[in-house]
């Protein structure tokens, strides 16, 4: 018996996937439950897994290809001994007489053009172009050897739209064909082309979003670290011995910025049409660059987390990160977010909004610097903060106050315990 592998609910990570790889070939052994392919979204990659025991009999998605929830990326033979069909076989139905086509699902209309299309354009283009009834032929391709993308049909209705705007002349439809200019140009010497994953272009999309949709702004404070660092120097090596874990600096800033929302609560909420809506929760995400991009895993309810438990979770994390075994719960919502590029030797930067938060925080390196001290010129570790909001909620004064409070709890870290 047939069993049919297909793209599962992908939650949160939206409808649409990539396939990344296929981690079997076909005629492979499969048992059940044993992952078979990977398929990349927008912020995990995603194991699919066999529901049954067999061979991979045929691969329907190559890696590369653009897939939806439910369709078929392939399919397992599950009688055991059964002789799987190779891979290259694939397109011989569109040959053979309809009644020698075995698979019932193969008796559709015209399956020898629906063939032919394969190749020319991704799986999700051809199902909007169905939808739209588009003749793909009339869709000119901007992928790889001219193939069709969901950009590219979404192009097309975009501009059949405007020239069904009043009449319809030949002149009024002329404009229609701006799509060459999107045509990948041919290389010149010494220059490769590298196509984006999925998440990257994700990435990109969001951070245009982000920019166009809000009115986004960017204020600065400096903090001096001088407590901090030494409270870290007195206690990093009993807090190791009994956390298992070092004491960073992220547990400190994550604390003080849920102590500055705590007064600020605008700068923790989100714009739904013409409401606001207030969240009395503190989900903080932790931007951390991974090899395919930045990902913001959340801290949840971090008001109720201990240093050791914030600086434990951002440690798992940043493994997962690098591991690729995020989870998607591990990067559902999420508040407000913090971002350090001081890790990488950032001094100043103004951080992108992450949509649909209104806020936040980047962080920088710390260096020595020249600070007025009691009247006194003196050298002390210095930071700068800076924090992105939408000013379409939130005031400069409000922002301002922000940043000097978490400058206040991060200089006298004592507040951060006698508060809570």
């Amino acid at each position: 018996m047939s069993v049919e592998i297909v793209v599962p609910d992908l939650g949160e990570a939206g409808t649409e996937a990539t396939v990344g790889r296929w981690l079997k070939e076909v005629g492979a052994a499969i048992k059940s439950g044993e992952a078979v392919v990977v398929l990349e979204t927008d912020k995990v990659d995603v194991e699919v897994s066999a529901e049954a025991d067999g061979v991979l009999e045929r691969i329907e998605r190559d890696a590369g290809e653009d897939v939806q929830i439910g369709d078929v990326l392939g399919v397992i033979e599950g009688e055991a001994g059964a002789a799987p069909s190779p891979q290259k076989e694939k397109p011989a139905p569109a040959e053979q007489p309809a009644e020698q086509a075995a698979p019932a699902r193969e008796a559709k209309p015209a399956p020898a053009a629906e063939k032919s299309d394969e190749g020319k354009i991704t799986p999700v283009a051809k199902r909007m172009a169905q939808e739209r009834n588009i003749d793909i032929a009339q869709v000119q391709g901007s992928g790889p050897q001219g193939r069709v993308t969901r950009e590219d049909v979404e192009r097309h209705i975009s501009q059949h739209e405007k020239s069904a705007d009043g009449k319809q002349s030949p002149a009024r439809q002329e404009p229609a064909k701006p799509a060459p200019a999107s045509q990948p140009r041919e290389l010149e010497a010494g220059e490769e082309r590298v196509k984006m994953s999925r998440r990257r272009r994700t990435i990109a999309r969001r951070l245009v979003e982000a920019q166009q949709t809000a009115a986004m702004l960017t204020t600065f404070n400096d903090v001096d670290m001088t407590a901090v660092m030494e409270l870290r120097k007195r206690r990093k090596e009993s807090f190791r011995e009994r956390h298992g874990v070092s004491l960073g600096l992220s547990s400190f800033f994550v604390k003080a910025a849920v102590g500055a929302l705590k007064q600020q609560p605008l700068l923790n909420a989100e714009i739904d049409g013409d409401d606001i809506i207030l969240k009395h929760y503190y989900d903080i995400g932790v931007a951390i660059g991974a090899e395919e991009g930045l990902v913001v895993p959340v801290l949840r309810h971090a008001d109720r987390m201990s240093f050791a438990e914030i600086e434990s979770s951002i440690k798992r994390f940043a493994k997962q990160s690098d591991d690729g075994t995020l989870s998607l719960d591990d990067l559902r919502g999420g508040t407000f977010t913090i971002t350090n590029g001081g890790i990488f030797g950032s001094l100043l930067s103004t951080p992108i909004l992450n949509p649909p938060q209104v806020a936040i925080l980047g962080l920088h390196r710390i260096e020595d610097r020249p600070a007025a001290v009691n009247g006194e010129v003196v050298v002390r570790p210095m930071m700068y903060m800076a924090l992105s909001y939408d000013h379409r909620i939130v005031d400069g004064r409000e922002a301002v106050q922000f940043l000097v409070r978490v400058k206040q709890l991060i200089e006298d870290p004592e507040i951060l315990l006698i508060e809570g």
